[in-house]
C-alpha cells in the first residue's frame, strides 16, 4: 500500500470536485471588525471585509468583555489548570453557568469547551439515562447533533426538515412507555429558515418525549434578553435542554446546555467529553459572563443586525440574485455549483476585499452550494455598497442565474 499516493488521491478529489478547504490567514484588530488584513501565503497582506463570520454583533471586541476577560487573566493567569473535577471549577466558571441558567430561565447550565461538544456530549449520554431510548432526530440537524446521536448506540429515527406531520407518523409508532427524546434546532443555520418549536413541544407533550433544541445560531439574537428564537415565543419553560453557544453572538468561546438541575446534575456525572476535557480558560469564562450579562439588558445591538439583515435581502432580492429568506439573519446566496461557488469566493476575496467562504458538500447537499453572508451591526452602508456591486459584476461575469423580475 502506498500510502502517500492514496493520500494524494483522496486531496485531489477535493480539488477536482471544488470541495477543497482553503484556510484564509486573518488578523482581526480590535475595534475595527468587520475589517481585517488577510495574511496572504507570499507573505503581503490586503484589508478586507469579513462577511462570513459568526460573530454575529461584534461583542468579540465590546469593551464590557474585553475587560473582563483582562481582569480576570490578570487575577487568575492563562489556564484553567484541569478538569472540571479536578481543579478545573473557579468562580469564574460558576459565575458564567449561573448567567446562562438565569438567560433561560432554567435551574441550571453546564459549560463544555464548545457547543459541538455539548451537543455530542450531552446526546451521547442521554442513553445511558434512559436505557431503550429512541432519538427522533430532524433530518437538517447540526453534524454535531448527529455525532452524538451516532455515539449514544441507540434507537434513531429521522423525520422530514420541519415536518411535524411526519414526527407524529414517527412517534405513533413507538411504545407509548417507552423512553423518547425529540431533537431539533431553532434555526437552521444554512438556509436560515426556523424550527416548528411549538407544533413540536405540542407532540412531545403528547407522546411524553423530552425535547432538545439547539440554538446555537439564535442565542443572543432572539428574545427579549436575547436567549433565542424560544424565549422570543415564549416557549423556553417547555423545553427540557436548550443548547447554545458562547462562540458567536457572544462573541468568545464554549458552548453549554441549560436543563434542569437534575439532569444537569446527570450529565455533569456521566457525560466522558465533560468529565475528562480540561475547563475553559478562567479569562474566557468571564469574558463569556460579561457579554451574556450585557446583551440580557441591551437589545439594540440584535435591531441593528436585523435591520441590516433585511437591507441586504432587499438590495440581492432587487438584482434578482437567489437568496433564501426565512426572516432570520443569516442571508443564504444559492450559487448550485461547487466549483463556480469556490470561484466566487476567491474572486470576491482577491479583486474586491471580501471574505466569504463557499458553503458545498457535505456541509449542504450536493447541487445547493452557497455563498452565506452574515451582515452585523458594524457592517455598515459602505461595506453594503461594495459587497451588493461585487456580487452584480461577478454574478454576470460567471453567467449565472438570476430570478425574472419582470413580472
Amino acid at each position: 500500500m502506498d500510502y502517500s499516493a492514496k493520500i494524494d488521491e483522496s486531496l485531489q478529489r477535493l480539488h477536482d470536485e471544488g470541495r477543497y478547504r482553503t484556510f484564509i490567514d486573518i488578523e482581526r484588530r480590535k475595534g475595527a471588525f468587520p475589517h481585517a488584513i488577510w495574511r496572504k501565503p507570499d507573505g503581503s497582506e490586503q484589508e478586507i471585509t469579513v462577511w462570513c463570520g459568526n460573530d454575529y454583533l461584534g461583542m468579540g471586541q465590546h469593551p464590557h468583555v474585553l475587560e473582563a476577560m483582562h481582569d480576570a487573566l490578570r487575577a487568575t493567569g492563562a489556564g484553567s489548570g484541569g478538569t472540571r473535577n479536578i481543579s478545573g471549577t473557579t468562580v469564574y466558571h460558576k459565575a458564567l453557568e449561573s448567567e446562562l441558567a438565569d438567560l433561560h430561565q432554567k435551574e441550571a447550565a453546564l459549560i463544555f469547551t464548545s457547543a459541538y461538544i455539548a451537543n455530542d456530549a450531552t446526546l451521547s449520554t442521554l442513553p445511558l439515562l434512559f436505557p431503550g431510548l429512541t432519538i427522533l432526530s430532524d433530518e437538517l440537524n447540526h453534524a454535531s447533533m448527529i455525532q452524538g446521536i451516532r455515539h449514544g448506540n441507540c434507537a434513531k429515527k429521522i423525520w422530514r426538515h420541519n415536518d411535524v406531520a411526519h414526527l407524529r407518523e414517527l412517534l405513533e409508532e413507538l411504545d407509548k412507555d417507552a423512553p423518547k427524546l425529540i431533537a431539533f434546532e431553532s434555526i437552521y443555520s444554512m438556509d436560515g429558515d426556523f424550527g416548528p418549536i411549538e407544533e413540536v413541544l405540542d407532540l412531545a407533550e403528547e407522546f411524553n418525549a423530552l425535547t432538545y433544541i439547539d440554538e446555537v445560531h439564535a442565542v443572543g439574537m432572539y428574545g427579549t434578553h436575547g436567549a433565542g428564537v424560544a424565549e422570543r415565543d415564549g416557549l423556553m419553560d417547555r423545553i427540557d435542554i436548550i443548547n447554545g453557544t458562547l462562540g458567536k453572538a457572544y462573541g468568545v468561546h464554549g458552548g453549554y446546555i441549560a436543563t434542569s438541575a437534575k439532569m444537569a446534575d446527570a450529565i455533569r456525572s456521566y457525560a466522558p467529553g465533560f468529565i475528562f476535557t480540561t475547563s475553559l480558560p478562567p479569562a474566557v469564562a468571564a469574558g463569556a459572563a460579561a457579554s451574556v450579562k450585557h446583551l440580557k439588558t441591551d437589545p439594540h445591538l440584535r435591531e441593528l443586525q436585523q435591520t441590516h439583515a433585511r437591507i441586504l435581502k432587499d438590495r440581492l432580492k432587487a438584482m434578482g440574485l437567489p437568496i433564501t429568506d426565512h426572516g432570520s439573519h443569516i442571508v443564504p446566496v444559492h450559487v448550485g455549483d461547487p466549483v463556480k461557488c469556490k470561484m466566487l469566493s476567491d474572486l470576491l476575496l482577491e479583486n474586491y476585499g471580501i471574505y466569504v467562504q463557499p458553503i458545498n458538500f457535505p456541509t449542504v447537499p450536493r447541487g445547493t452550494e452557497r455563498l452565506r453572508f452574515t451582515p452585523s451591526p458594524v457592517h455598515g452602508p459602505e461595506e453594503m455598497d461594495k459587497l451588493v456591486h461585487a456580487l452584480d459584476d461577478l454574478w454576470s461575469q460567471c453567467a449565472l442565474n438570476r430570478a425574472d423580475l419582470t413580472g
